[in-house]
């Protein structure tokens, strides 16, 4: 299959090894049309589940905020380590009433700043890179953004195919357009049609197309595709965040656009960066996906992070 085609239905889906993945979709549909607090309780509980049977994840989570926050203790380091597991938890039923709710689920559970910044950008006739991360929050986030203005998202492909097709076709029930990853082409065309497109550079994609830039402090392998689809599709770069508050309603931020981006200089715009990200991160961390092995690459000579301790 062309690596730039959206997932595709196949009769295959319906033999037995599919069975479990039909389940887990009756699961989240039923889920769906539940309360939003009782979507809530249900991912807490899912969340302790993962924080005792995940424990590789559980690992790579303690690894991460060992190394991002040393300035807090022991105690309080484990306590950001089950946050992040409960809201990963959390998440999945989030992308639940987010995927298969009821469209206004959200509506009046949300506020958001800044969006003169995107339609200031359409007026001049630019498009706007949204540049996110991987928050746990980002399918409600988008399902509330697509309230507001057209939706587009750079996606990569589940590897279950069953659930990459379906998890697309639910997104683009309230998506403008969901672009497959490596689909720059057709990223570049809607930028330059003045579109805004959700784009998050925050993973360690391996040292090619990379360059070394310090986040939370630790060098990080740090992909430049933000500084070069921003110049090739003449689009302005727009921090952008979306958090759960206490409440539970949601709010979405979207910040002024970044100014002399790109420099030309590929460590320095990497760094600048992940400089944004790690302050987005910051008002809320116990959100962000640590269980992502983020350092997995390291500098030449330096040994790994995430081995396994005996």
């Amino acid at each position: 299959m062309d690596k730039h085609s959206p997932p595709e239905f196949h009769s295959s889906f319906y033999r037995p090894r599919f069975w479990p993945t039909w389940m887990l979709l009756a699961f989240f549909r039923i889920c769906a049309l539940l309360p939003v607090p009782v979507n809530f309780a249900i991912g807490r509980f899912i969340g302790l589940l993962f924080y005792y049977l995940a424990k590789s994840r559980r690992r790579v989570a303690q690894t991460n905020i060992a190394l991002c926050f040393p300035e807090l203790d022991e105690q309080a380091q484990h306590k950001m380590v089950r946050d992040v597991i409960r809201n990963c938890g959390i998440s999945i039923m989030e992308s639940a009433m987010s995927l298969w709710g009821q469209k206004d689920k959200l509506r009046d559970r949300h506020t958001v700043e800044g969006l003169e910044h995107i339609a200031a950008a359409k007026a001049e006739g630019r498009g706007a890179l949204l540049l996110g991360c991987h928050f746990t929050t980002m399918d409600p986030a988008g399902r509330i953004y697509a309230y507001h203005a057209d939706a587009h998202m750079l996606y990569r492909k589940d590897p279950n195919p069953l659930l990459a097709y379906e998890l697309i076709k639910a997104r683009e029930k309230y998506l403008t357009s969901a672009i497959v990853y490596s689909d720059t082409r057709q990223l570049i065309k809607k930028l330059r049609q003045g579109e805004a497109v959700w784009y998050a550079p925050d993973q360690d994609y391996g040292k090619d197309q990379s360059v070394f830039a310090p986040f939370f402090g630790i060098p990080a392998a740090t992909v430049l595709g933000t500084a070069r689809i921003a110049q090739l599709g003449r689009a302005v770069v727009l921090p952008y965040a979306h958090y759960r508050e206490d409440n539970g309603h949601y709010r979405l931020v979207f910040g002024a656009p970044l100014e002399n981006f790109p420099s030309g200089d590929d460590v320095e715009d990497a760094t600048r960066i992940n400089k944004i990200i790690e302050d987005m991160v910051r008002v809320k961390p116990e959100q962000y996906l640590w269980v992502h092995r983020r350092f997995k690459t390291r500098p030449a000579g330096e040994p790994g992070f995430y081995k396994k301790k005996r």
